[in-house]
């Protein structure tokens, strides 16, 4: 099986290839492909290094796997490219997930979803979104759900490399009593800081391009098209990891305790939850791993069926490139990678 790793020099290209490696991927042959600039360069793949090649027409024949992380406009054009040339897509950008012939899948939450792949792409949800759906898929199965409200702490990671440089440039200037550098990725300066906007405002529209994504998107994931939801996204001085403040009102009674026996069984999640000792999930203690992380886990007192969650993520990890190794494993184990009788137009 040969396997293209698209956009494989960017920080979620490069998580990809770590896990892929990590996890043994089943691939024969791993090419990791990128813009013009940076053929030729070698990125490491577990002990091996792959040579990063050019993203061009003549170079696709012969992958049943695509695994993308080069942003939308890339997966615009060369995703249907692939999928014509007989591979399957895993697309991490945000340019296919509203698609509706196009499954938006987390691996623990509804694998089901991979069966309609007749387009031959398959979507990963937004970081932010991933995270909160692992925690609340179990708690939707146990009482179901009526409404959300979430508010995100996200960290620079998710803007990508210039974001962290800029956030380690503006903290180096405070410390030395430099001259300050300025804001240049973000609208104000990030470092001791925090920003309610994560990505940008449409002209009228009150709500970021972010925050519009986690309500359409958890939507579509738990199959619940008149789920009320309500998001607010911040960007805050973190290097790794998401944090999210998250109330559930559900539809039938669940108390905090039996809440915490749901996600204790509930796959790919980690119940981290005696506040007292100061135990509670935290972005330092999420980041390198795959699990979600859930604490805080209390009564709202303003209402008999509302619950309040702190949700933790490795943003890098389970927020984009775990799960698309997942999802791609989860093709790969039900025969639906490579060249199919059956594609969309």
């Amino acid at each position: 099986m040969r396997v293209a790793a698209v956009g494989a020099t960017g920080v979620v290209g490069r998580t990809i290839l770590d896990v892929m490696a990590e996890r043994a991927f089943a691939a024969d042959e791993v090419v990791a492909f990128a813009s013009a600039r940076s053929a030729g360069r070698e990125t490491a793949y577990g002990s091996a290094a792959l040579t990063v090649q050019e993203l061009r027409e003549d170079a696709l024949e012969g992958f049943d796997l695509a695994l993308f992380s080069a942003g939308g406009a890339t997966s615009e054009e060369w995703a249907p490219r692939f999928v014509d040339a007989g591979a399957t897509v895993v697309d991490n950008s945000s340019f296919w997930r509203m698609h509706d012939d196009v499954p938006l899948v987390v691996a623990e939450v509804n694998p089901g979803a991979l069966e309609s792949t007749a387009r031959g792409i398959v979507a990963n949800p937004n970081c932010s979104t991933m995270q909160m759906v692992v925690a609340l898929k179990a708690i939707l199965d146990a009482a179901g759900i009526e409404r959300l409200v979430v508010s995100t702490y996200q960290s620079v990671s998710g803007t990508g490399k210039a974001a962290v440089d800029e956030l380690t440039a503006q903290t180096r200037a405070h410390a030395l009593g430099e001259e300050f550098p300025g804001a240049h990725v973000y609208p104000h300066q990030i470092a001791f800081n925090v920003l309610p906007q994560v990505e940008t405002f449409k002209e009228g529209d009150d709500y970021t391009t972010e925050e519009r994504k986690m309500m359409a998107e958890t939507r579509k994931i738990l199959d619940h098209e008149d789920l009320a939801i309500s998001a607010t996204c911040a960007r805050v001085p973190v290097y790794h990891g998401h944090s999210e403040s998250i109330n559930v009102q559900t539809r039938e009674e669940l108390s905090p305790e039996a809440c915490r026996d749901v996600l204790h069984e509930a796959p790919g999640v980690v119940v981290i939850d005696d506040p007292s000792r100061g135990l509670y999930p935290l972005a330092t203690s999420a980041a390198g791993r795959d699990d979600v992380l859930v604490g805080r886990i209390r009564r709202d007192p303003s209402h008999e069926r509302c619950l309040n969650l702190w949700v933790v993520g490795d943003n890098l990890r389970k927020g984009a490139a775990t799960n698309a190794v997942q999802v791609a494993e989860l093709l790969v184990e039900r025969g639906l990678v490579g060249d199919r009788p059956v594609r969309a137009a």
